[in-house]
């Protein structure tokens, strides 16, 4: 019956302080009322009961060093060990008649705090049971004045009332904290399941679907070459050669693309220096997107390396589909490092329409029917993997480049001192930056020679076969067909 929860060793912790403070106290109080109260109290049995506290406080704290989370029956024994020792301090100072003895209460408060309903009720009725036998039995209280008994009491109940108040609210609001805490962590960790178990269910499609299209593929691939063949007698054929070379092309990167899928499974990420590992990359994407104007912006950092180029090619092709289909005539790409630190950023800008507001709190969440026709799978596995790495993607709507965003505080100055003005009206943005943020490690890649490189080179084409699209908006809509102009 243990609770395996985020604040495992939380609560023995605090009973351990508790107890501490609790036997400083103590001894306080007992030197307090003997040196100037006057007060005889049995000092050896009293100091005998505080030193059996320390003791067991002490292998309490062995028990906290250690890494597993306590029990129900645990916590119960460490708080009946503490109404067992808070009893027998009053039997021996006065029973019922001692100012103190509502301190059971905040032990009672706590164990209703961290215990099941039934240990609670166990220890409630252990509580009750010593508090009537101290009505019947105890050592009576020796003072040298008597007759100042009922106001030795009172400061005694005012004390004891405000040490009940601040443990009750410390204990109590700590360990709700906690529980609000791991109800929390449930829930994140509950939301990244079900993601999970999403992405597993279309990585489970995909899968399926490479399988059925080999046979299709391969046919393909056969008809194209036999009308290369033919083109070359046939006059009539001729004019389509260049387009025939770029189909075998595209079916060489589908076909690319299926082996890499199936050995992927298999197969562990490669790590490579960003540096290296980015230009080739990009000659890769540019194969599918041959009419898109792109630009590489800026030199990637050359100390930084990637542990697993296959996951990060992945998600980046389908960024930068998503930009190529929103904006044929800009696209760029971008590769820095993150004001984080230990991380990269990719940043990949278009100049497309922007991102639709009905899409922007469910974009990445789940798949979403775009404006492209596509169902958004592959933005959504974009944002599964980023988080599968550690990393995070953002996506924000930006001023198109070459657009002024307009200054009207400026216009309104040259109003009120009669200078000619540009009504300069606040435009609205268009285009999307979307930026991919992963973990790196500095320095010392991992060169492994021909095979690193190749692995690398086809992680960059698992989005050449027929796939639906990412989202909707800018272009966020990775799918098959090319490249349009000035999609939206």
């Amino acid at each position: 019956m243990h609770r395996i929860t985020v604040s495992a060793r939380v609560n023995l912790s605090h009973l351990f302080w508790l107890r501490s403070l609790a036997i400083i106290g103590q001894l306080c109080t007992i030197a307090f009322v003997q040196l100037f109260i006057g007060v005889q109290l049995p000092l050896p049995a009293m100091l005998f009961v505080i030193a059996m506290e320390v003791a067991f406080n002490g292998v309490t704290w062995l028990r906290v060093t250690q890494d597993r989370p306590e029990s129900n029956l645990e916590l119960f024994g460490q708080l009946w060990v503490d109404l067992g020792a808070l009893s027998a301090l009053l039997f021996l100072s006065g029973g019922t008649t001692n100012p103190f003895v509502s301190l059971y209460l905040p032990s009672l408060a706590i164990a209703a705090a961290v215990l099941p309903w039934y240990l609670t009720a166990w220890l409630a009725a252990f509580a009750v049971a010593c508090y009537v036998l101290l009505g019947f039995d105890n050592v009576p209280l020796n003072l040298d004045n008597p007759a100042n008994l009922f106001d030795y009491y009172r400061a005694g109940m005012w004390v004891n009332f405000m040490v009940s108040v601040c443990l009750i609210v410390w204990f109590v609001a700590r360990m709700s904290r906690a529980l609000r805490q791991r109800d929390t962590a449930l829930g994140d960790a509950q939301q990244r399941l079900l993601r999970d178990e999403r992405a597993v269910a279309l990585g489970v499609q995909a899968a399926t679907v490479a399988h059925e299209i080999g046979t299709p593929l391969s046919t393909i691939a056969m008809l194209t070459e036999e009308l290369r063949d033919v083109a070359r007698t046939d006059q009539g054929l001729a004019p389509y050669t260049a387009d025939l070379d770029l189909l075998d092309r595209q079916i060489t990167l589908c076909t690319s693309a299926l082996a890499r899928l199936r050995s992927r499974a298999s197969s562990a990420g490669s790590r490579q220096a960003v540096r290296e590992w980015l230009g080739p990359f990009v000659e890769q994407w540019r194969l599918r997107h041959p009419h898109v104007t792109f630009e590489l912006l800026d030199e990637p950092p050359a100390d930084l390396s990637l542990d697993d180029t296959v996951a990060v090619g992945q998600i980046l092709t389908i960024l930068l589909d998503n930009a190529a289909r929103a904006s044929r005539d800009f696209v760029t790409l971008r590769a820095f490092a993150s004001p984080r630190a230990g991380h990269v950023d990719f940043e990949v800008r278009d100049a497309g329409p922007g991102i639709p507001a009905s899409l922007r709190a469910s974009l990445g969440a789940a798949p979403v029917d775009s404006t492209q026709g596509g169902h958004g799978v592959g933005l959504y596995l974009a944002f599964a993997s980023a988080a599968r790495l550690g990393g995070s993607i953002e996506l924000a709507d930006v001023t198109a480049p070459g657009e002024p965003a307009g200054d009207t505080d400026a216009d309104s100055a040259a109003i009120a001192t009669g200078a000619p003005t540009t009504y300069a009206r606040p435009r609205k943005p268009r285009g999307t930056r979307a930026l991919l943020r992963v973990p790196v490690r500095p320095g010392d890649t991992d060169d492994t020679g021909d095979t690193d490189e190749a692995a690398a080179q086809a992680s960059n084409e698992v989005n050449a076969a027929p796939h639906e699209g990412a989202a909707a908006g800018s272009g966020m809509e990775s799918g098959d067909g090319p490249a349009r102009p000035g999609a939206a």
